[in-house]
């Protein structure tokens, strides 16, 4: 991860990190908040990110869990972080127009982060459902706070 030209680790770096990653563009997600521990990652469940049965993919959520996940733990070491595992409950079926990942740090010291992550689809009118509950380790790279993490 790479800090804004202002110097911080902010809500704009952190969309630039995101857009660095080809499979995140792909899915076409967003960071829509980000910052003290917490992240919001969000991705439009077009039907090419659906199962047979019509629900979002559980690959999907997955991703969505672990850069939300990464993405809060960065805003609480830095922006150098590696996620060290996570492990993700699903809930219910995945349906509806977005699928929101909010996560938020745990408990952070200097050199790891404990976070969860709630994943909710959001309806045509706005009404959330939860559909999945993850939670990780996030990791800081030692010596890299400025470049940040080589791959996901």
């Amino acid at each position: 991860m790479t800090t804004s030209p202002t110097g911080r680790f902010d809500l704009a770096a952190a969309r630039a990190v995101l857009d660095s990653q080809p499979f995140s563009r792909l899915i076409g997600a967003r960071l829509t908040a980000f910052g003290e521990g917490c992240a919001t990652l969000e991705v439009d469940l077009r039907e090419e990110l659906h199962q047979q049965n019509g629900f979002a993919h559980g690959g999907v959520l997955s991703y969505a869990a672990d850069n939300a996940l990464t993405f809060a733990g960065g805003a609480a070491l830095g922006p150098a972080v590696l996620t060290g595992g996570f492990s993700i409950q699903y809930v219910r079926p995945a349906t509806g127009r977005t699928l929101r990942a909010r996560a938020e740090v745990v408990q952070a010291g200097r050199r790891q982060a404990v976070v969860r992550c709630d994943l909710h689809t959001v309806a045509e009118d706005g009404t959330e459902r939860l559909c999945a509950v993850a939670q990780g380790t996030v990791l800081a790279v030692p010596g890299e706070q400025e470049s940040g993490p080589a791959a996901r």
